[in-house]
Order: structure tokens, then sequence, then C-alpha cells
């Protein structure tokens, strides 16, 4: 009987791997690549733009008024903006100078922010002041009145014991330097210094602080090593199959502070010589006007932004003929002016402990292949499928908890020793329910809370998900159990329509029905508006919250 653990190929054989820290990474794309263009971030006063070599030059400034204000290797420096040329340079700058980049998000209420800063102990924040309709000079002098309360300086906080120093970037707030103001204490810095700073950091060095989502509880700082983090950079190049000649042109307006646009978007662009193309927030309107001034060839966008493409003013005025690395079945791909035959990486399954994908496979790869699996373990990684009661590997094919582990592992979470996270063997547990088929391809069914126990069989939400956006009608979907007297649970779905569609329940049902096992088709279907779903800055439903709201709406019994 084969047990349910396989392993992918060893690491050393892994095609495409350059440099292993960030500063490495930076330095090697901008050797290779120094006169293209890095970047182009379109605001009031135009575009600005950057090279290779002028990224490169933009972090060395960030490095150098870091080692002005005395930054110590291994301490760690926030940034919290929007996707701006700041935000690239800061982040590749505080690892020239041997700190680690905590990415926060610009979604965070005050008490997440509050929670943000006080978990990860930054020393220094850099923040960008207005984010919609969001001052954040506002929200920080509430959690901490200090802030703003005097010129710009060294800052003393209680509330904030480890943070000494805040640098605003876009408007100016008071008491608060300005990024001009904090690049200029650099320009005394020796160069030299800092670039031997810069090739002192070691790959085991931790290099990111990144949060999960924090959809089912407050978010947790994962720390991540320069070897993991640039491990997936490099390996999403080879993933999507970019290569110089393909001049990708990639627009995001994703926050880069989520792994998996840090690694998929902005690494396999910049590893393969490509431009990154910059929205601040996602306007679906300007996001299409953007991606036909800007050439895009590549659109990164999460699939609640797909869905906004269709309904824009003006989606039938744009040319896209442009793009070519975009994925048939998405909606953009139905745009009479795109031709798209290209499929992407999509069948994989990671997490951000694993700085992203675990397993996978390559864009392109055929329906025979991967048969609609979360793919086969990449290079360096085990898995594992064990009983979540027991802890012992399961047969081949039987459910169970997913566990991995390998080179893009985190190093741990903020506050949680190592050795409560990791099992005996050093798998990470990741609280997710899948199975091995027979060809070690992973088929992964959502996380094991929300596994729907009804009648005695087990139901995937993300199965059933997956078979409602295929619904044209459909716009947002999430599939919850909610508790009944007979069956333990019922299949419930929750689903926004598209502006002017008109869906009712029994049609989704019967929609269902030609796609999915009897007793996986919903009992019941309930329909919201998009402010009824609380949403995480990933646009992840909070499935906790959708669930007593689907039981609100329920008939009763």
């Amino acid at each position: 009987m084969d047990l349910s653990i396989v392993s992918g190929p060893q690491l050393a054989a892994e095609p495409g791997l350059g440099a292993l820290t960030l500063p490495g990474f930076l330095r090697e794309v901008t050797a290779s690549y120094g006169e293209r263009e890095a970047l182009a971030f379109p605001d009031a006063d135009g575009v600005t733009r950057w090279t290779y070599a002028e990224l490169w030059d933009r972090a060395i400034d960030v490095a150098r008024a870091l080692h002005a204000g005395g930054l110590g290797k291994g301490e760690r420096v926030g940034v919290l903006m929007t996707n701006r040329p700041e935000w690239i340079a800061a982040v590749f700058g505080i690892s020239i100078a041997g700190g680690v980049a905590a990415a926060l998000s610009t979604f965070s209420t005050g008490p997440e922010l509050d929670h943000l800063l006080a978990s990860s102990c930054v020393s220094v924040l850099l923040f960008e002041r207005t984010v919609g309709k969001k001052d954040f000079a506002a929200v920080l002098t509430e959690l901490e009145p200090s802030i703003g309360a005097g010129t710009a300086g060294p800052l003393r906080s209680a509330r904030y014991p480890f943070l000494r120093r805040l640098v605003v970037v876009g408007e100016p707030a008071p008491g608060v330097e300005t990024w001009d103001e904090f690049l200029a204490h650099g320009a005394d810095q020796p160069r030299e210094l800092v670039e031997a700073t810069a090739a002192a950091v070691q790959p085991s060095d931790p290099a990111l602080l990144f949060f999960s989502s924090g959809s089912t509880s407050k978010p947790k700082g994962v720390l991540n090593a320069h070897r993991g983090v640039c491990i997936q950079m490099w390996r999403f190049r080879r993933m999507y199959g970019f290569g110089p000649d393909d001049h990708v042109r990639c627009w995001s307006a994703n926050g880069f502070f989520w792994s998996g646009n840090f690694g998929m978007s902005l690494g396999s662009t910049l590893a393969a010589g490509g431009s990154l193309v910059l929205q601040r927030t996602f306007i679906a309107d300007e996001a299409l006007d953007l991606m036909v001034a800007e050439r895009v060839n590549f659109p990164f966008a999460w699939p609640h932004q797909w869905a906004q493409f269709e309904a824009s003013p003006n989606w039938d005025r744009v040319d896209l003929s442009n793009l070519r690395f975009v994925d048939y079945k998405t909606p953009i791909a139905r745009h009479p002016t795109v031709s798209a035959t290209w499929s992407e990486p999509g069948h994989a399954y990671g997490n951000t402990e694993t700085f992203t994908i675990s397993t996978g496979y390559p864009a392109n790869t055929p329906e025979e292949v991967h048969a609609g699996s979360s793919g086969v373990p990449l290079p360096g990684v085990t898995l594992k499928i064990v009983d979540p009661v027991t802890g012992k590997v399961v047969p081949r094919g039987d459910r169970g908890e997913i566990c991995v582990k390998g080179p893009t592992l985190m190093l741990g979470y903020i506050g949680t020793p190592l050795d409560e996270t990791l099992d005996a063997e050093g798998f990470l547990c990741t609280g997710d329910g899948g199975y091995l088929d027979d060809d070690g391809r992973l088929y992964w069914e959502g996380r094991l809370t929300d596994i729907i126990k009804t009648g005695g069989a087990n139901v995937s939400p993300r199965e059933v998900d997956e078979a409602l956006v295929q619904h044209s009608g459909v716009k947002v979907a999430q599939t919850v159990g909610v508790p009944h007297e007979t069956l333990g649970e019922v299949v419930v779905a929750c689903v926004v329509p598209h502006d002017g569609a008109a869906l009712e329940g029994e049609g989704i049902r019967a929609f269902l029905a030609e796609r999915l096992a009897s007793y996986k088709v919903p009992r019941h279907v309930l329909f919201f508006r998009d402010d009824e779903i609380a949403l995480t800055g990933t646009a992840k439903i909070k499935s906790a919250d959708l669930r007593q709201l689907a039981a609100q709406r329920l008939p009763a019994p």
C-alpha cells in the first residue's frame, strides 16, 4: 500500500536559479538589463520611468539613508505603501542595508495597523500618507499622539517601543520626515560601504516579513529568508515561461505586500528583464486605459478584479490586442480584441508560509497532464497527507491534512517558537485538506475547517466555487456549510451577481447539477450585494462571517 508522501526533484536540478539574496537578485538583473525599463508609474505629473540601473541606484539611496540612521543587521523596517516606485526601492534598499522589510497592508484599519506595528517591532516606518480616503498620518497620530506632535526627528513611544523613526511618501505630514529629507541624510554615506553590506547578506538571513490575510484571525507575521524569496522569484519566471525576448510588461494593482503578488508579478517580471506597470489602487476603467497606454501584455489581477472589467464603461472602446500572457479562461480574455490561447500556471498550491507555491505545473500544461489537480511537488519540496487527529500518513488517495517542507519554507511566525509550528520531521502542517493521487498530484480541497460534512459525505467548498464562477452571471461566489439538525451541515452557495444579471436559485442549482455530483449541489443559493460581503485585503471572503450571515438568511426549517 502506497502512502501519501511524495517529493519533487532535487533543488540542484532546477534550471534558471540565480543569486539567492535580494541584493544579489537586483544586482544580477541590473547587470543583465541595466538600460531596460524596469517600471512605469503614471501619476498626476506624468509617467515616472526607471531603468534597472536607476532602480539599483534608488535602492542604494534608501540603503545609505538607513545606514545614516544607524540601522543594524536584521532590524525591521516597515513599508506601508501602494504599488509605487518608492515601495520597490525601499524593499530592495532595506535588504541592501542588511535589514528586514516588513510589508504592511494599506487595507489596514487603525486597529489592524496597531497590531502590525506592535507585532512586527519595526524600528523605522516608511509610509504613504494618503491611500484612497485614508490618511495614514491621521491614523498613526490617533494610535500614538506623539507622532506628529513635534518636529520631525527621533520618536519615543511607549506604545511602539522599538519604533524610532517615521518617513512619509507623498503629501507631507506634521512632525514626520519627508521622503526627500530621509534620502538626503544618506548623501554622505560611502557608496562602497553600502555595496559591501549588500555583498555580506547571506541566503539564510531573514529578508521579508509578510503577514497572512487574517481571514480567520489576526494576521500572523511570516518571516522569510532571502533564499526562499529568491527561489520563488526566479522560479516564477520559469513557470510562466518568460524570457528577455518576451519584453514582459506587467500591470498589477494588487499590493506587493502580499507574497503571491510579490513573487508572481514583481518577481517573474524583473527576473525576465520586463517592466512593471504600476497602478496605486484598482479602478477598472483606469486600469484598462493604462493597459492600452503602456502596451501591457501581462495583466495580473485577482478574480474579483477580473469580474469588474466587463462592467467598466470603457470596456467596448479599448484595444487590448497587446495582451499575450492572459489566461484564456479569465473574463478579460473574452474581450473582442484579445485572442489569447495562453494558460497560466494556475494548477498550483501554496501559502504565505512557503512564500507562495509548493506544487504546480508550468504555463500551458495540457489538461491531460494536470487533470484538474493542484500540481506536483516543485524541486526540493516534499508533501505528505496525514490524519489530522493522529498525525499518521494516510494511504495514497485518502483525504487528510496537507503537510509541506522545502527550501522556501518560512523561518517561522514572529512570536512563536519554530518547534511549535513544525512537526517532528520538519513539516509545516498547513490546516488545508486534500489528497494525493497515484501519479503524485495534489488535490487541494480547502481549509479543513471549511470542509462541509453533510449527510455523511464531505464536500469541498472550493470545488463548488470553481463550478459556480463558470456561470456568466456570477461575479463572486463562496460556498459555506450551515448547521443542520439531521444532515450535520447543509451546503449553501453565497453569490454576488454581475450588475444586471437576472439570477435565481433554481437556475444556479440546475447549472451546478450538470457539473457536480448531486450531494455537492447546494441545497440553498443566497444572493448578496458587493457591500454585504466582508473581504480581506487579498479579496478572500471572511468565511466565518459569511457562514453566520447565511444562517441568518436561511428560512426556518
